[in-house]
């Protein structure tokens, strides 16, 4: 009986080590001072030493992964900013308690494994973690021969922060008469492709995706990949500025209104005016293209914000004067009482004067 090797099987492992001497100074440049030992250890190692200093640290963890993008990246032959959707997409969701980002790890999965693709893919990832300020201290290229078409890939994450319980913000310390400030998104981010693919890029050739042109002059191409913002620095600064962050909503899956309902409480509901902001061209002709009603978007992308703020408002102009620097801000709505002190919460939108 002949030999049937791993190889022969479909699971390069030479390539495999190529791969991780192709990633390690990516890697490596995420690191931070609570980081043991290097890349290539059966599991990640992290100092917890600093959480002495807490009076009861809460551990915030959050998984994630970057969907449909993918295809859209892997069609157009530019992967180098996925990475970065795949870390803000965990990163933001664990922010919003007021927890900083400690460390992350990645799942890669490809049906074949390419040191180069692999370099690029965890290039952005490392990149994703420089700007979050957390470690990459672990992850897993895995090669599945016979279980997805050739060439395709998929990235999953998952990372860990902390928060002192005192210091924790959320809809426990939201109020009536509150404020909602809107960050801007750089566009999608990393939600609601198979619709945009589906409804606009499905039918458009490379050529075209690259050639049209909007109005800020980057491509229609550039515009639908522009890698998900990361907001950690900005509201951890704010916090550690001691202004007065009651709650935040990454505007995820299900857009402003199945996410900014989540940062409130029974009995209070988000009052938004629709007018108040700027909504991305990018977004505006994905939704032309689908034909959208104003409900269906607002359930579907993030319609240009990315992070709601609730504050007090006496503390509006020093969130605007400290954002002003690193964020383009709008005040978007406030938070206001339901008729039923019971009722869950729920967004209202009305179309105020600009």
């Amino acid at each position: 009986m002949s030999q049937i090797t791993y190889r022969d099987a479909g699971v390069n492992t030479a390539e495999g080590a190529r791969a991780v001497e192709a990633i390690r100074d990516a890697v490596r440049s995420t690191y931070t001072p609570e980081v043991i030992g290097d890349i290539g250890g059966f599991g990640g190692l992290f100092s917890a030493a600093a959480l002495q200093d807490m009076a009861d640290p809460i551990l915030v963890s959050g998984t994630d992964g970057v969907g449909t993008k993918i295809e859209l990246a892997r069609r157009l032959g530019d992967c180098s900013t996925i990475g970065i959707d795949l870390v803000a997409m965990c990163a933001n969701d664990i922010v919003v308690s007021g927890a900083r980002p400690l460390f992350f790890l990645d799942y890669l999965v490809v049906e074949k494994l390419e040191a180069s693709l692999a370099a690029t893919l965890v290039g952005g990832i490392a990149e994703g973690c420089r700007q979050a300020g957390c470690a990459l201290i672990g992850g897993e290229m895995a090669e599945h021969p016979g279980t997805m078409p050739p060439g395709e890939f998929d990235l999953a994450g998952f990372a860990t922060g902390v928060v002192d319980r005192p210091r924790m913000i959320g809809p426990h310390l939201v109020r009536a008469g509150d404020v909602i400030l809107g960050l801007a998104s750089s566009g999608p981010h990393s939600n609601g492709f198979s619709l945009v693919r589906r409804a606009l890029t499905d039918n458009l050739s490379d050529k075209e995706l690259r050639l049209r042109q909007l109005a800020d002059g980057r491509s229609l191409a550039v515009a639908l990949l522009a890698p998900t913002r990361i907001y950690v620095q900005a509201l951890l600064a704010a916090l550690e500025a001691a202004l007065p962050l009651h709650a935040a909503a990454h505007i995820t899956g299900g857009g402003i209104s199945e996410n900014l309902n989540r940062a409130l409480p029974a009995g209070l509901n988000a009052e938004i005016d629709m007018q108040s902001w700027d909504i991305p061209e990018v977004i505006q002709i994905v939704c032309q293209a689908a034909g959208l009603e104003k409900d269906e978007a607002l359930r579907t992308f993030n319609m240009g914000i990315g992070m709601a703020l609730i504050c007090p408002p006496e503390a509006e102009a020093a969130f605007r004067e400290h954002l002003a620097a690193t964020d383009r801000v709008w005040r978007i709505g406030e938070v206001v009482a339901a008729a039923d002190p019971q009722a869950s919460p729920q967004v209202i939108y009305t179309m105020g004067e600009r």
